[in-house]
């Protein structure tokens, strides 16, 4: 939970990106969380991209030896990381589940002293990979959650090319997207990330904020598109920190603009 008595404002919030590679070694993993919390500055919400506690290896790995508990290593760190800092820490990580063989892809936010999970929905079995051979998918369930009393929806990676799943957090009264991602990287697909990103903000007027590993596997791009499409920051391919503002008038003023989420009749 972020410190009241340096936010610039009870509708905004401070939100650093991290686009980092994760390892496949935990403990190099959690380090580099250490890292991060050592950076100047006080953000309400750091984000970390999918599967920052142990990278999905060779494609076909098996997975579920890597697999924690929402009481494990990382999240226990994750959880420390926010009392001490006082804002909130989301990355990606494998959750053991009902299927011991195909752990969950799991976000976890920590916020002081609470914790929310969500379970990617929308396996990437497309492009020649098959992520629901070595993961289970979430129950179809968005997951809504504020931080610093801005509403956030929550999406992983693949999910972002299902627009019924943005649209369902923004009817439950999402501003913001937050969409942590380890989008591989390949023939048009900065274009599509990019794409998709804006057209996410812009048919719901909403904030989006998209958190990637970097290249040369994953694409990097991490960005943060306003209600009305523009890009307000964008890294390249390569590891980077990025810091933005999230205003909740700015997505007032949008819908009075472009009141299309009003006008829709299906």
């Amino acid at each position: 939970m972020a410190d009241q008595s340096t936010r610039q404002s009870d509708d905004q919030l401070r939100v650093r990106l991290i686009q980092r590679a994760s390892g496949l070694d935990p403990a190099d993993n959690r380090a580099a969380l250490d890292e991060v919390a050592a950076l100047p500055g006080k953000p309400d919400l750091v984000v970390f991209p999918e599967a920052f506690a142990r990278d999905f290896g060779e494609p076909g790995s098996d997975l579920a030896p890597f697999a924690e508990s929402l009481d494990g290593p990382f999240t226990k760190h994750l959880r420390h990381l926010s009392e001490t800092t006082k804002f909130a820490w989301l990355a990606g990580m494998f959750e053991g589940g009902d299927d011991a063989a195909r752990p969950l892809n799991t976000l976890v936010l920590a916020d002081d002293d609470r914790l929310t999970a969500y379970r990617k929905i929308h396996l990437y079995d497309s492009f020649g990979f098959k992520e629901s051979d070595t993961i289970s998918a979430g129950q179809i369930a968005p997951s809504l959650v504020e931080v610093s009393g801005f509403p956030l929806g929550l999406m992983t990676c693949y999910d972002l090319r299902f627009p019924e799943l943005a649209r369902a957090l923004v009817q439950q009264g999402a501003e913001a997207l937050v969409v942590p991602a380890a989008w591989v990287a390949g023939d048009r697909k900065v274009e599509h990330w990019r794409t998709l990103l804006r057209a996410r903000a812009i048919e719901n007027t909403v904030w989006v904020v998209g958190v990637g590993q970097p290249a040369p596997r994953y694409t990097g791009h991490s960005i943060v598109v306003a209600p009305n499409g523009d890009v307000v920051v964008e890294a390249d391919g390569d590891e980077a920190v990025l810091e933005a503002v999230l205003d909740r008038a700015a997505v007032a003023d949008v819908r009075r603009t472009n009141p299309s989420l009003v006008n829709r009749r299906t």
